[in-house]
């Protein structure tokens, strides 16, 4: 017994070793440096207005204290962490507050980061969400533009709207879909020699300034795109046709099973070939007993009925959950 016990305390770390941090002097300075030199030295945002949401995390002082370097006037909410309240109705995943906050304060645009500030959404000058699948176009169009665009194509994963992959082929611009999941775009996007891919919800990666997410570099080159072709966000984002998008989640007991059922692939099958302008995306959660359905459209009356009818098949080939 005594040697299973020593055997585990080899193995494990001791209480005392856990949850230990040490602070690296001058961080945040070397970063900002980084920044400023290697992603904004050639604009400014002096008058500009803006408003920034750092969901009560990482970026509450660096992220405004950039910004203000660079000129602009900042306005600041949800920037007093306390440990628990970290995205806590705010933040990227809750932007109703920084949309209102901008038309409040008639500020040029707002910025929203997660908690650990690895993803960025923005809001345009009249309070609509600006997501990840429209800052992906709007950054990609650039690059295409200036000739920086690499591999001609941006990847992003299965539930980015299909109104962005029309946006870009209507530029002649390629895009690669992946599971979901940013180290599945990381791969992707290093295995094609890509340079811009991300996920709807704000997660985008420039490799030529970073090897991951990084909210206040995605946030700076938009602001950057803005500037050089003084247009305001709305007008860059307008390039986009967001499609109405369904979602429903079925819970099963055996969602492997999905993946061996083929009245279930012969349903989906079928249906994508109806869908003119449109696209259905089926496949097994990776963290819940779930099958998780996506289907985008022009007509949403069409689309939720879809959804339903491949909800109730689903159900009746796998069975839910007691």
């Amino acid at each position: 017994m005594d040697t299973n016990y020593r055997i585990l305390e080899k193995k494990y770390a001791s209480a005392t070793s856990v949850g230990r941090f040490e602070i690296l002097p001058g961080a945040k300075e070397t970063y900002i440096r980084y920044v400023l030199k290697r992603v904004a030295s050639d604009f400014d945002l002096k008058g500009m207005k803006i408003v920034v949401d750092t969901a009560n995390g990482a970026a509450y002082t660096i992220a405004p204290e950039i910004f203000r370097l660079l000129g602009a006037r900042v306005s600041v909410i949800n920037n007093i962490p306390d440990g628990l309240n970290i995205n806590e109705r705010c933040g990227s995943t809750h932007p109703d507050m920084l949309s209102k906050t901008v038309i409040t304060e008639g500020a040029d645009c707002g910025i929203a980061f997660d908690g650990d500030a690895d993803r960025c959404i923005m809001v345009d000058e009249q309070g609509n969400v600006v997501d990840g699948d429209k800052l992906m176009v709007i950054n990609a169009l650039d690059m295409y533009e200036r000739k920086r665009l690499k591999a001609n194509t941006v990847v992003a994963t299965v539930m980015s709207n299909i109104g962005m992959e029309i946006a870009l082929k209507s530029k002649g611009i390629k895009i690669e879909r992946t599971t979901v999941g940013d180290r599945y775009v990381v791969e992707k996007m290093r295995q094609i020699g890509a340079n811009i891919g991300g996920e709807q919800a704000g997660h985008i990666i420039f490799t030529d300034y970073s090897t991951t997410g990084d909210g206040i570099i995605t946030a700076l080159l938009t602001l950057k795109v803005m500037i050089t072709k003084g247009h305001k966000l709305s007008s860059l984002a307008s390039v986009v046709d967001i499609y109405p998008q369904v979602v429903r989640n079925v819970p099963v007991r055996d969602k492997e099973a999905f993946l061996k059922n083929k009245k279930i692939k012969e349903k989906i099958t079928g249906i994508n070939d109806i869908l003119m302008e449109g696209r259905i995306v089926v496949r097994p959660s990776g963290t819940e007993p779930v099958i998780r359905i996506m289907i985008e459209g022009k007509d949403e009356k069409e689309i939720t009925a879809i959804a339903d009818d491949v909800s109730e098949f689903i159900t009746r080939r796998l069975g839910g959950v007691d």
